[in-house]
Formats: C-alpha cells, sequence, structure tokens
C-alpha cells in the first residue's frame, strides 16, 4: 500500500503525549518527516527514539516550543524551514483545559487557556501559512472539540475557547483557499487518553451513555482523522469541522 503522506513534512503542536502522540506516531507510520512539539524540553525524546531506532529511520524529531510564546514559535518554525525548506502539514493540537463552574471560574486559568489554545494557534497559524502561501499548498488542522460546538455545564471558558477555534478555522479556510492552502478542524468527543484515565467515572456516565457506538474515543480515532484532511485525498476539503465523536447526543 502506498503511504498516504510519504514525503511530506508536518509539524503536530502539544504532541508529547495523548491525541498528539497518536496523531504524530500516525503520520509517521503514513511515510511524513514529523516534528513533534511539547512544551516540556526532552518530553517526547524517549518514545520518538524508540520509535526511530524501531524503524531505522529518523521520521520523529522532537521540538521544544511553548505556542504560546510567539518568538519561540517563529524561532522553532524557523529552524525547520532551515532543515528541510517547507511544511506541508500543521496540527495545531496544543491545548490547555481546566474545568471550572461558572462562579469558581479562575482569571489565571482563563487567560491561559486563551493564550494556548486561540493566541497559540492563531500564531502558529500565521507562521506556518506563511511559508505554505509561498509554496502554494498546505494543510492546516485545528483540534477543536464537540464542546465547542455544543458547549458542556463545567466547561464555559474551555468552550468558548474551542468555539473560537471553529470560527478561526471557518475564516482561514476563506481567507487561504485562493492560495491553495486547506484549513479544517477536527472536533473529538470523549478520548481515552491519559488525563481522562485520571477522571472519576461515575461523573463521566451520563455522557459515555450518550455515545451511540457505545465506547469513547481512542487517540488512535482522532489520529486517522487527521491522516484523510492531511493527505491530498482531501484536496478539495476546507473550512470543514469533522466530528468523531462515535454519534454523541448531548
Amino acid at each position: 500500500m502506498s503511504k498516504l503522506l510519504e514525503n511530506k513534512i508536518c509539524l503536530v503542536t502539544g504532541a508529547a503525549r495523548g491525541i498528539g502522540q497518536a496523531i504524530a506516531r500516525r503520520f509517521a507510520d503514513e511515510g511524513a518527516i514529523v516534528y513533534v512539539n511539547g512544551v516540556r524540553q526532552g518530553g517526547a525524546d524517549e518514545w520518538t527514539s524508540a520509535y526511530n531506532a524501531e524503524r531505522g529511520t529518523d521520521s520523529l524529531r522532537p521540538i521544544y516550543f511553548d505556542v504560546g510564546d510567539e518568538e519561540a514559535a517563529r524561532s522553532a518554525v524557523m529552524e525547520i524551514r532551515r532543515e528541510c525548506g517547507h511544511i506541508d502539514v500543521l496540527v495545531n493540537n496544543a491545548g490547555v483545559e481546566y474545568n471550572e463552574l461558572i462562579g469558581m471560574i479562575s482569571q489565571e486559568h482563563m487567560e491561559e487557556m486563551f493564550r494556548v489554545n486561540v493566541y497559540g494557534m492563531i500564531h502558529m497559524l500565521q507562521l506556518v501559512s506563511r511559508m505554505m502561501i509561498r509554496q502554494k499548498s498546505g494543510s492546516i488542522i485545528n483540534i477543536s472539540s464537540m464542546v465547542g460546538m455544543r458547549g458542556n455545564p463545567g466547561q464555559l471558558v474551555y468552550s468558548a475557547t474551542k468555539g473560537a477555534v471553529i470560527a478561526l478555522t471557518k475564516s482561514a479556510a476563506k481567507e487561504l483557499a485562493p492560495n491553495q492552502l486547506r484549513v479544517n478542524s477536527i472536533a473529538p468527543g470523549l478520548t481515552k487518553t491519559e488525563m481522562m484515565e485520571q477522571a472519576d467515572p461515575e461523573k463521566l456516565r451520563g455522557r459515555i451513555d450518550n455515545i451511540r457506538m457505545g465506547r469513547l474515543a481512542v487517540p488512535g480515532d482522532i489520529a486517522a482523522a487527521c491522516v484523510f484532511l492531511a493527505s491530498d485525498l482531501s484536496s478539495y476539503v476546507t473550512g470543514q469541522v469533522l466530528a468523531v465523536d462515535g454519534c454523541t447526543i448531548m
């Protein structure tokens, strides 16, 4: 079988673990060179080294910076440009989540969520789209959330940031389409990550029962959808929000 992302240069933010890690691994499996972003220095070294050693490749390349730090993000993108000359795919996956009831919303947490989830995403989109415009090609995938479409109690601020992701995706798609750039969003439902495994199952029971396919998503489900949007299979798809939620009734 041909590899869907053969020779593509990809940058996945927030990829040291969880959904981002699954996306990075799947992209590499499909033949891409993947720059694996994390905010904590060394946070992705162990598993990327093991992957590369097992396959005799350097497909996964850790790169550490905070997407909310505009200068650090610019330096990282320029580093990739120097090494590879271009970027074909950007997955804006980095995000911060705090769940707080309306009366308990923390100003500090609110500012952090907007700094990373919205401002950081816009900075990354700006930086990488400038390179892609010169190429007249590229795919940008913004990870949003079903709560950004439908809301959820206790997630007012997080929902607001993910709603902003959906709105900016649609506007960016319209602006960049004449340059043959595609901008889409994936909206995961409840997904079985390390963070989810720490949650109280009883508090999630009602939401899990509303998933008509009868199970939580796993990170690989999100990664598979990303492969479609990153590959040439979706060459005429832009401005879309793809829900990966197992048909959830909310």
